[in-house]
């Protein structure tokens, strides 16, 4: 009876010491670091990988992520140059960049990096005036981070960025600003209206420009042609009567056909439109040539007899 219980005492204990070397043994994960303290001071930094803590002796103090974290803090009242007091809220980007100072370095590190960007802050709206304030985030940004970044050093911090997330000023600046901002906007609309106005009457008055130009070239192109439709009829009389002309000399016509184209010409000067009429002196030969060309014209009907 003696026998069973030493062995299940035997059993029992090295259970438990198996528990306790098992439960000893740490894996630290990926952007982790373990800080780890033997009896009572601090004696190393694990890193990722598998780690045996020695029982009762050592003992992991602080667990810290390598991660850039972000930590947005609440709006902070500051004082302008000119006296005006607004809201400011402020994103911090930040990484861990010694475990050993992280860990002993400040107590409740996040709290210290916030009181200090407020005090930083403080100090640099202080210097600017309201306007400034509003147009210069990038430089009070990189004040802020410069700052912070060479206090943070001996926490093992390293500052990435800092971002003024939000610019809150008295309520009265913010409806003077509103109005600004508004008249700002109708003014600017009111331009691009009359921008487009000005521009849609160009483009009319340019319309109606190329509209008369075309009406024009269409009409001297209309009065080109009928000119030199007229010019080539003139040219095509002319030529006829030329034609004709060297015809009738080509015939050698007598004096009867003379007399006869002599007639035609005086039956068209007096056909009414003249106001003047010049009987030619010979008249009377061309009325017996006419009496001639009678007869000629019943001799030949009656030898066609």
């Amino acid at each position: 009876m003696e026998i069973n219980l030493a062995a299940i005492f035997l059993v029992a204990l090295a259970i438990i010491v198996l528990i306790i070397l098992i439960s000893n043994i740490k894996v630290v994960p990926q952007a982790h670091v373990y800080v780890v303290e033997r009896l009572g001071a601090y004696n190393s930094t694990w890193t990722t990988g598998l780690h045996f803590k020695i029982p009762f002796i050592d003992k992991i103090s602080k667990r810290v992520s390598l991660k850039e974290q972000v930590i947005d803090f609440p709006p902070q009242p500051v004082i302008t140059k000119d006296n005006v007091t607004m809201q400011i809220d402020t994103v911090v980007y930040f990484q861990v960049s010694d475990a050993k100072l992280y860990a002993y370095g400040v107590e409740r590190p996040i709290s210290a990096i916030e009181n200090l960007s407020a005090t930083t802050l403080r100090n640099i709206i202080g210097d600017l005036e309201l306007d400034h304030t509003l147009t210069s985030r990038d430089v009070i940004n990189t004040k802020i981070r410069t700052i912070l970044d060479e206090a943070t050093d001996a926490w093992g911090i390293k500052v990435n960025r800092v971002e003024l997330k939000n610019i809150i000023p008295p309520r009265e600046i913010q409806e003077s600003m509103e109005k600004q901002m508004k008249a700002e906007r109708e003014r600017r609309a009111q331009i691009l209206t009359a921008e487009g106005e000005k521009r849609s009457a160009i483009l009319i008055a340019e319309g109606e420009k190329e509209s008369a130009i075309l009406r024009a070239d269409a009409e001297k192109e209309t009065k080109i042609r009928e000119a030199q439709g007229e010019a080539q009829a003139i040219m095509l009389v002319q030529q006829a009567y030329a034609d004709s002309i060297k015809l009738l000399n080509e015939s050698n016509p007598g004096d009867s056909v003379l007399a006869l184209k002599s007639l035609e010409a005086f039956e068209k000067a007096a056909d009414g439109k003249a106001t003047k009429i010049i009987i030619p002196s010979n008249i009377q030969s061309f009325a017996g040539l006419a009496t001639s060309l009678k007869e000629l014209v019943a001799n030949d009907a009656g030898a066609a007899e």
